[in-house]
């Protein structure tokens, strides 16, 4: 059996395992009558999530569902579906990604690697939220302003942190966390799903003395390695790299500063550790200083760093698509659990997504010699066929291969093309054509 029809199929033994259920309703006593709006229903609901009324994506669904699954018509009212929802945790979908999709789709080692490494991302993004005060309280507020910098007042906004294999399109690890939580705090809570073939790439917020400590263990107890990017004012040696061209590369044992010693000894982390600061120089001129865990500067000279940190740009894409893609604050709750529900629903979603186009970007990576460019799955093609099919994939008894046939075929319509080097210079908007665009041009894919 290939890996998207076993992703399938854990994912719908999983939702309807009674074990499941009961490890993931909030109270003993919920889902346990036969009703329409059954733990498995309300489960696929959520991953239904889209954009419209609520209401009519009720009556679309249960629409289908009935011609699925051959049943007389039903209807469920909002009200009822936001009733039930609230008898759901969120821990579903953590559950539900974590092992139908990262366990399975990782448990053969056959997957896209650089140098036998499985690239990994960190990062961090801020999610604007629903406006109540129970939200307020769990994720915190931030001042907004308008374009002209006047402060329109407290806004809701929670931290969103992802450990991301950027060459699988696959999220490792997904945690929403307080808005003003330090991302190297909710990062460090990522390492435990990390093994000994991962290199974790991570922009300027993560390189603190703390963090690398965390990894030089990780180095030490799995073979974890790690490459960041330096600001301009962090470690002594980066800094010497930023202002002079003497050295493109340095190996040094870092030392705990001062006023690190008493956390650092608390956390049981190493008081010295040793690293390699890396200077690159992008095409326009811009130095980066990168530091690393590959000290070998044999098999890893110089050179191969500046492309292999640019890799890191997936999981900045990855955020693009939950954000804009996928409409991720446009939250189809306003309740803590119903925010959290969406928020991991959407994990799981992108990760079935990769796994289930694969099969497709092999068969346009095989017509690359015949095209002008190499062509890739287009998202918002692949995204709308899954929620679409979302019934027949997780409740009908369609054999999964037909349904995962038919989804190939729709992911194979509307290839987009891959131009590499292409450099468009970004144009500055007003925020005028910024609105016009969201209201009257932007097209929606859920």
């Amino acid at each position: 059996m290939d890996k998207k029809s076993t992703v399938i199929q854990m994912s719908k033994r999983l939702l309807h395992d009674p074990h499941f259920k009961i490890r993931h309703r909030v109270n003993p006593k919920y889902f346990t009558r036969n009703r329409v709006l059954l733990f498995s229903i309300v489960l696929v609901l959520i991953l239904q999530k889209s954009v419209k009324s609520l209401q009519l994506v009720l009556n679309e669904f249960f629409g289908a569902l009935s011609m699925c699954l051959s049943l007389s018509a039903l209807t469920v009212s909002n009200s009822a579906f936001s009733q039930a929802r609230q008898k759901l945790s969120h821990t579903a979908f953590i559950e539900l990604h974590r092992t139908a999709v990262v366990e399975t789709y990782y448990a053969d080692d056959q997957y896209q690697n650089w140098q036998g490494f499985r690239l990994v991302g960190v990062d961090g993004s801020k999610i604007r939220l629903p406006d109540t005060p129970e939200i307020r309280k769990e994720f915190g507020t931030f001042a907004v302003k308008n374009q002209s910098g006047v402060e329109l007042g407290e806004q809701p906004w929670g931290l969103a942190s992802v450990c991301y294999d950027v060459l699988n399109d696959i999220p490792l690890d997904a945690i929403l966390a307080h808005g003003k939580a330090y991302e190297v705090d909710v990062a460090v809570k990522h390492l435990r799903y990390l093994r000994a073939t991962d290199l974790l790439l991570g922009d300027m917020n993560y390189p603190s003395y703390r963090f690398l400590a965390e990894m030089s263990v990780l180095r030490q107890t799995r073979g974890c390695h790690y490459l960041f990017r330096c600001s301009s004012g962090s470690f002594t040696p980066a800094r010497e790299l930023f202002v002079s061209d003497a050295r493109e590369s340095v190996i040094v044992t870092l030392s705990v500063p001062q006023d690190k010693r008493r956390e650092i000894k608390r956390l049981g982390l190493p008081q010295q550790i040793t690293v390699r600061f890396v200077r690159v120089v992008l095409d326009d001129g811009t130095v980066e200083v990168l530091v690393s865990s590959l000290v070998d500067e044999n098999r890893y000279p110089t050179a191969l760093f500046k492309e292999l940190y640019n890799l890191r740009w997936g999981v900045e894409t990855f955020y693009d698509r939950l954000k804009n893609l996928l409409s991720l604050e446009n939250f189809s709750g306003t309740t803590v659990e119903a925010v959290k529900q969406d928020f991991y629903a959407t994990i799981y979603i992108c990760g079935m997504e990769a796994v289930l186009t694969e099969e497709a970007s092999d068969i346009l990576e095989s017509k690359t010699p015949q095209n002008r460019y190499p062509q890739q799955v287009n998202k918002m093609v692949s995204f709308n066929a899954i929620k679409n099919h979302v019934i027949a994939l997780l409740l009908s008894d369609e054999p999964v291969s037909e349904v995962c046939a038919k989804l190939t075929r729709l992911f194979l319509t509307n290839p987009v093309c891959i131009r590499h080097d292409r450099q468009v210079a970004r144009k500055k908007t007003s925020p005028r054509a910024a609105l016009h665009y969201q209201k009257r041009k932007r097209k929606f894919c859920y």
